[in-house]
């Protein structure tokens, strides 16, 4: 009897340890390794919304606990998620692999090699100008060119001209049309995001004062808010430099957090 007792207690005790370990929350020293640069790559706490990014050896330093996630974002590579376990939390670092984004090089043309002499290149070159919606009389579209990300997901949208409009669904399926349009947003916030820095940082660091390696870090974070669209595109500076604040408050919170 005294030896089941003792079973007991003990294991009462393993499990009270096992539990407070699920409980910790440290913070985890890590790398991100891939084939190209891996410098400023999100490294985002969705359970917390603690965030960093990787210096340019690919090492980053974040808070978490047991079964957070733990999303890494970049343009060049694939998005990925890692939920932290009881090892990393335990050995407190951890190594990720990021997949480099494959980005398909539109069809190239080779013509007629020219000379460089005007004269000559023109009266040799068989180029005549296209026809276009204006010799037909019919409407067409003269805004700005879109960009490569636009012109994918909207074939992948419609289909190619020509063609049996089935591919919008195959794309549908598969999770294509999703990841361009994940692609082109993307790049629109990283676009206003750049705007905006441009714009705005010298007045608003004279009052937000950050360290010169954070001033990227800060407005990558800034446009990593599910409001940022909302509370920046087509506004004015005051709304603007209002969010910033905002935003200002938190990265600070976030950054002495995981530097304690």
């Amino acid at each position: 009897m005294r030896l089941t007792g003792l079973a007991v207690t003990f294991s009462c005790f393993f499990l009270l340890i096992n539990v407070e370990g699920f409980g910790q929350t440290a913070t985890i020293t890590g790398r991100v390794i891939a084939k190209g640069d891996v410098e400023n790559i999100h490294v985002i706490n969705r359970t917390s919304n603690y965030f960093t990014t990787t210096n340019s050896q690919g090492y980053f330093r974040i808070t978490a606990s047991y079964k957070d996630s733990l999303h890494f974002r970049s343009v060049r590579y694939k998005e990925k998620t890692i939920q932290v376990s009881f090892k990393h939390i335990q050995e407190a670092e951890i190594t990720v692999y990021l997949e480099e984004q494959i980005n398909v090089l539109d069809e190239v043309i080779v013509g007629r090699v020219l000379t460089g002499k005007l004269d000559s290149d023109i009266n040799n070159s068989e180029a005549e100008r296209p026809i276009d919606f204006y010799d037909l009389g019919l409407p067409g579209y003269t805004g700005k060119p879109l960009t490569q990300s636009q012109r994918r997901l909207a074939e992948a949208r419609t289909g190619q001209p020509g063609t049996i409009p089935i591919l919008p669904l195959i794309n549908a399926i598969s999770g294509r049309t999703k990841m361009l349009k994940e692609r082109v947003a993307l790049e629109r916030s990283y676009d206003l995001m750049t705007q905006i820095k441009d714009r705005l940082a010298p007045d608003f660091l004279k009052t937000f004062p950050l360290d010169e390696d954070k001033i990227e870090e800060f407005f990558l974070y800034c446009s990593e808010d599910e409001s940022f669209e909302e509370r920046c595109r087509y506004k004015g500076d005051i709304q603007i430099l209002e969010f910033l604040e905002e935003k200002y408050i938190t990265y600070l919170e976030n950054l002495n957090s995981s530097q304690d």
